[in-house]
């Protein structure tokens, strides 16, 4: 095997590629990346069984082959070397020799079939929309996939397509987001996709009017973005049934700058530390809403004003949970809507339903 390449773009692809890596591996090729030459350029793949990252990068082929190396060497050495173009060639006893202008390398690969093969998602296209709607759609509700593995279906974000309607939800057990786009959506299907392969598409997603596409199978998603083929084992098992958690009626409205909310909590927040994490007490009342904190470290009182239709509510939350949320809004004004001071509180925008966030209350201790 024989290829010349800019060097750029090799280091580039291999920094992406490099995610589906493993850092240990009972598989020595797993902890490669597979390189594979064709026509007219050459295919990187990584693949830890579990996520899988291949792209394809132009490059003057001279003689094919394929080869499986280091991961971690193999990009360190390119993306060290100085020269514009590199050149990569592999002997029959897998030697591979990695050379510019100036330097030499020679290291050891690893036969190519001792590679796992990964799935093969050619087939009928799922679903079709635009790469920043993705990406945004992905970022806006990341934030509450769950941590623990307590539940591992949700540690990952459920993507429901029905009827032109894209829907992404995740659930901690804390707090809920929901984000809805409008797609292409070639059949109607329901599929939970990991956080971290979630995480590494949006990652990838560069500005650009470019469509993403997504192919699915039984235990298989594979998203074509940006050049990179992304193929993700699916999670399975019952996600939470969170329309039913979604509150339908409130009895308090409140409209409000996203800015001022956020900017009362963070300064209430700094007499919150690993070990003092008491809540956040927060009043709505008439066009006021009073941000206040005890904790053994002293007290904070902020307060901003804000248009409230309803019944006044006197609320506790968490105060992480509460930012996440409101950050994650990226709007201007946001409607909050309460069912008393125990009721999930749902953030939206103040006109349409392209997100829901819902945050659980914390119950307040009764200071009387």
């Amino acid at each position: 095997m024989k290829f010349v390449c800019d060097r750029q773009s090799l280091s580039e692809a291999m920094l992406n590629v490099q995610k589906a890596v493993p850092g240990k591996s009972n598989i020595p090729a797993l902890e490669g990346v597979l390189v594979r030459t064709e026509e007219d350029g050459i295919t990187l793949s990584g693949y830890d069984l579990e996520l899988g990252i291949t792209t394809r990068i132009p490059a003057e082929v001279s003689e094919h082959g394929t080869i499986v190396l280091s991961a971690r060497l193999f990009s360190d050495i390119i993306r060290k070397l100085s020269d514009q173009q590199v050149s990569v060639e592999v002997n029959s006893q897998l030697l591979t020799t990695i050379k510019t202008q100036q330097t030499e390398f020679t290291i050891i690969g690893i036969d190519a079939d001792e590679f796992p093969e990964m799935p093969d998602l050619d087939g009928e296209i799922t679903l079709s929309l635009d790469q920043l709607t993705l990406k945004s759609m992905i970022d806006q509700t990341l934030y509450a996939v769950a941590q623990t593995d307590q539940k591992p279906v949700h540690t990952g974000i459920k993507f429901e397509a029905e009827d032109g309607m894209l829907t992404l939800v995740t659930v901690d057990g804390y707090r809920l987001a929901l984000r809805r786009e409008h797609a292409d959506t070639h059949q109607n299907c329901q599929f939970i996709v990991p956080g971290k392969a979630a995480s590494e598409i949006s990652k990838l997603v560069k500005d650009s009017d470019e469509v993403a596409e997504i192919y699915l199978s039984d235990k298989h998603i594979l998203f074509k973005v940006n050049g990179y083929h992304i193929i993700s084992r699916l999670l399975e098992g019952n996600f939470l049934d969170y329309k039913n958690s979604i509150p339908k009626e409130s009895e308090t409205t409140v409209l409000c700058s996203t800015r001022d909310f956020i900017d009362s909590v963070e300064r209430a927040s700094i007499i919150i530390s690993d070990r003092f994490k008491n809540p956040l007490k927060i009043t709505f009342e008439g066009s006021t809403v009073s941000v206040l904190c005890k904790t053994p470290l002293g007290k904070v009182q902020d307060a901003f004003t804000a248009n409230k239709q309803g019944d006044d509510v006197e609320i506790g939350f968490n105060n992480k949970y509460l930012l996440d949320a409101l950050k994650y809004t990226h709007c201007d004004e946001v409607k909050l809507s309460f069912g008393g001071s125990l009721a999930p509180m749902t953030i939206t925008p103040p006109e349409g339903d392209s997100f829901l966030f819902l945050v659980l209350p914390v119950r307040l201790k009764n200071e009387n």
